[in-house]
């Protein structure tokens, strides 16, 4: 692994982990830089939008899994969360995304990594059991990321796509997520959401789930990255893209004591932590895509 920077004060206000026996642990964290009106924004056809949670992929070489970070504590944190048809910052059913290669990897071209990204957008979109309307915004050079902006990093608070994979960022951002995140995030998927008037998330559609604005995913610099072996870039954004479209973590890790191995039931592409190539989905990752967007645009 690369060469780490010092690490910055943590901005979190809540963190969700789930330990290797799926025990659900809830920290408090006071923040010490972002507030939660620097998170709140109005730049949108809808209303106010703020960002909302968190999910992000570990190596696995630590034995730590993926967690679920939320940020927007008032009314119910464990609300899900998806997109609402026909009320995209876009004004379409389609699902927009978009490459930011002004951030680009220090180990691989961009070309490499936008094409790696676009291969994993397209394996969702290939599903049969659904039409998203996949379509991605050409990389026009425009600044990107409420995210890295919010958090000192440069970038826009406007809406560029549903899913922005908004680059690749330094290890200092990763422990802003979670302290020591520098050493085993991967990458990692925000999601912003609709709030009402005061402050809690909509639910337009009346499906119980918060309405997403759009989410943005950042790639963890810090790692050395490669295309077709370890860590792939596809493989990564495949999960995260995942996220992207609503899907959570799937399976439960456990470690084998004699040897410290980490393991999966089931393994998924949707796995908390990176364990191999994967550009593929099937099983369970394909059930929990057909289940939400079947219905989709129909």
């Amino acid at each position: 692994m690369k060469q780490f920077k010092p690490i910055l004060s943590v901005v979190l206000v809540t963190i969700l982990a789930f330990s290797c026996q799926d025990q659900l642990q809830e920290e408090e964290v006071a923040p010490l830089a972002a507030s939660s009106e620097s998170m709140l924004q109005t730049k949108t056809r809808h209303g106010k939008y703020m960002l909302y949670k968190a999910e992000y992929i570990t190596s696995g070489e630590g034995k730590e899994v993926g967690n679920v970070v939320y940020f927007n504590h008032r009314g119910n944190k464990q609300l899900s969360d998806d997109f609402v048809e026909d009320y995209s910052e876009d004004g379409t059913s389609d699902i927009t995304y978009y490459v930011d290669n002004n951030r680009p990897s220090e180990d691989l071209s961009a070309d490499v990594t936008e094409a790696a990204i676009d291969r994993a957008m397209d394996t969702w979109d290939d599903a049969t059991c659904s039409d998203l309307g996949m379509t991605k915004v050409p990389y026009d050079g425009r600044t990107t990321g409420f995210i890295s902006a919010l958090f000192g990093y440069g970038g826009s608070y406007d809406y560029v796509a549903d899913v922005v994979h908004a680059g690749w960022l330094p290890a200092e951002f990763f422990d802003m997520i979670r302290p020591g995140g520098s050493y085993n995030i991967l990458a990692v998927t925000f999601t912003l959401i609709y709030v009402d008037a005061e402050g809690y998330p909509t639910d337009m559609d009346g499906n119980g789930k918060a309405d997403v604005a759009w989410r943005e995913i950042y790639y963890n610099d810090a790692f050395t990255w490669n295309d077709g072996y370890t860590y792939d870039v596809e493989t990564v954004a495949l999960h995260e893209a995942g996220h992207g479209l609503s899907q959570d973590h799937f399976g439960k890790a456990f470690v084998t004591l004699g040897n410290g191995k980490l393991h999966f039931a089931p393994r998924a592409m949707m796995n908390a932590a990176y364990s191999q190539v994967q550009t593929e989905i099937s099983g369970t990752d394909l059930a929990g895509h057909c289940s939400n967007w079947a219905n989709w645009a129909k």
